[in-house]
């Protein structure tokens, strides 16, 4: 979904949990990112926000309202100790009633602002996480061949969590920050010299601030850059860890996490060292200010210039003035930390895929399944051409073997079809149509395939079975699976296509995870089938016995087969020999084994590499 097309996700799809439990009512992003990269970084942010506005606002001002009611104590204590304790003009009962009403009533706005903001940061952070990954599901291959996942988890977490603290806090800090106003107005309109006096350090504290902002960005980009390193390694480590333990590399890789996160605590102390630094300007300056108060209203009292009240509230006042400069450090360094954050997440957000629908883009519509390669050149980004002037006809129902060295293309003809990639020229097209003029949904449709490393989720073995076609019945969903001879070792598992299979799929054999992919295949039904290596991790009889349930399925659809074992090449009616980024030979089987040297070549390589 590209950004400047706001789709929200759908509710009942996005909703839906195939292990059961609650639903959630969160329906998707109103709003999307600005794709304006002159903006600054806050104002990108700032339409996600504003699609909350309703809360948002009822939530900044309560704060406000809150702030008002909290100023007005010092000013009551002010007039109740003047007119009450020293005049005797006025009753102390009835100021103490007023000042235990403002304060309730400030305590009460207080509290349900905070409750709205919480509810607006967590949608925020809601929105922001649906945004990235909604981006991420639309960008192409080709991104994913150059990022690495855990640099991807840890932008879609803790970077998005510090643009959402800092997205919905920073205002509602900037709002009591106004207490300050408040109270100079206040302090003003008690001694207007004295008020003058307690303001004296805001000159500092400004650029004190700016140096703060100056001195804090580069740690900030530093601390969240390290942090996705560590998301990375230990990303790597779970995924891969039969590798690790495999070649019993588990204290490399802990020393390689040591090493990671000994980089980690750097960035934290050298934050930790500038924040020493630079923070007690912040907290501590105002405290200058009410001794200069203390000093000069001490001697105004003394004077008789200044009431004992007057003195008082403005101690108070300067009191609350302390919370703001505390919190207005704070913000300069999440805001720092929200900057690097933002431009991290940037970084993807501003990425664009590489393969895109053209204008006019249309469904192709009950495909017959011909398949047509066109003197089609293709290479991965600036690497060398791995297909060059590869042409081939496939016409509907018939299957076609690929056969060729490692290396010679075999997958990328697969990844074309399904336009994973496009090509550098020529054309790839199906009936006639080019893909790249068809729209990606109804392509991927039409163009089954199976890779040879399979992927099954962490559900149940009928939901990954059911996962292109949720609304299958269980009857579809047991033939599929019996076409792909897995219904029986199923029917073994103690919940039977209930059982909840591990990460990846790593508590079923490969060749059982083969079996559910070729399932979930098959009961898409798409007119074209790919079989990339499908069968590689099976035993040659159970093989045998998926070749003859895909018999009378394969003559259905137009199906491409990229394989080295003789076996499953003996599915194909066909054979084409790829050689050099071409095909340089094509027939039947035991035509080219009698003609083409290479191709028997091909066959005992496969053959001696089966055996090793």
């Amino acid at each position: 979904m590209p950004l400047e097309t706001n789709n929200p996700v759908d509710v009942e799809r996005a909703h839906s949990n195939p292990l059961g439990g609650v639903l959630s009512s969160y329906e998707g992003p109103r709003a999307l990112i600005s794709r304006d990269r002159s903006l600054p970084w806050w104002r990108r942010i700032l339409p996600v926000i504003a699609s909350h506005r309703i809360t948002f606002t009822i939530a900044i001002s309560l704060s406000f309202l809150s702030l008002v009611f909290q100023t007005l104590v010092p000013k009551l204590l002010n007039g109740a100790i003047d007119h009450s304790l020293v005049r005797h003009s006025s009753s102390l009962h009835t100021v103490v009633i007023e000042i235990l009403v403002v304060g309730v009533i400030a305590g009460a706005t207080g509290i349900v602002s905070r409750q709205f903001v919480f509810k607006t940061a967590y949608n925020v952070e809601a929105d922001l996480r649906s945004l990235i990954y909604e981006h991420l599901a639309w960008l192409s291959f080709s991104f994913y061949d150059r990022v690495q996942s855990g640099q991807l988890i840890s932008r879609a977490n803790s970077d998005i969590r510090s643009v959402q603290m800092y997205s919905t806090f920073a205002p509602l800090i900037v709002v009591q920050s106004f207490i300050g106003v408040i109270a100079f107005g206040f302090m003003l309109s008690i001694n207007v010299p004295l008020a003058l006096i307690a303001m004296v350090v805001m000159p500092i504290l400004y650029f004190v601030g700016i140096k703060m902002r100056r001195v804090m960005f580069p740690i900030s980009w530093i601390t969240q850059a390290r942090l996705a390193d560590v998301a990375t390694i230990v990303d790597e480590n779970v995924n891969g860890v039969r590798v690790v333990k495999s070649f019993a590399q588990e204290e490399a890789e802990i020393n390689r996490l040591a090493d990671a996160a000994e980089r980690v605590t750097w960035a934290y102390i050298k934050d930790a060292q500038l924040r020493a630094v630079w923070s007690p300007w912040a907290q501590n300056l105002p405290q200058l200010g009410l001794a200069l108060v203390l000093f000069f209203g001490g001697w105004m009292v003394i004077d008789g210039h200044l009431g004992i009240g007057a003195i008082l509230a403005f101690n108070a006042y300067l009191l609350m003035l302390q919370a703001p400069f505390m919190m207005l450090g704070q913000l300069v360094m999440m805001g720092q930390r929200a900057k690097a954050s933002a431009e991290r997440i940037f970084e993807i957000l501003d990425e664009n895929p590489d393969v895109t629908e053209r204008p006019g883009a249309y469904d192709l519509v009950e495909p017959t399944g011909r398949v047509e390669f066109g003197r089609v050149v293709f290479r991965y980004g600036d690497g060398p051409e791995i297909l060059r002037d590869f042409t081939a006809v496939i016409e509907p129902g018939e299957t076609v073997a690929i056969v060729g060295r490692t290396g010679s293309g075999k997958s990328t003809v697969a990844r074309l079809l399904t336009r994973f990639y496009d090509v550098t020229d020529g054309a790839v097209r199906i009936d006639g149509h080019d893909v790249r003029d068809l729209t990606l949904h109804s392509l991927r449709a039409s163009v089954g395939v199976v890779l040879d490393e399979p992927f099954l989720f962490s559900i149940s073995i009928r939901d990954n079975i059911a996962y292109g076609r949720p609304d299958a019945t269980m009857d579809e969903v047991v033939a599929a699976a019996q076409a792909a001879n897995a219904a029986e070792f199923i029917d073994r598992l103690p919940h039977g296509y209930d059982t909840v299979v591990g990460e990846r799929g790593y508590t079923l054999s490969g060749g059982q995870r083969q079996r559910i992919a070729i399932a979930r295949t098959l009961l898409v039904n798409p007119p074209v089938l790919i079989l990339d290596d499908a069968t590689s991790a099976i035993d040659v009889h159970v093989e045998t016995e998926i070749h003859r349930a895909l018999a009378n399925l394969l003559a259905q659809r137009t199906t491409i087969v990229i394989a080295h074992r003789i076996s499953t090449i003996a599915l194909a009616s066909r054979v084409l020999v790829l050689d050099d980024g071409r095909v340089v030979a094509s027939g039947t089987h035991e035509a080219l084994l009698a003609s083409t040297p290479l191709y028997a070549q091909i066959l005992a390589q496969a053959t001696t590499e089966e055996d090793d």
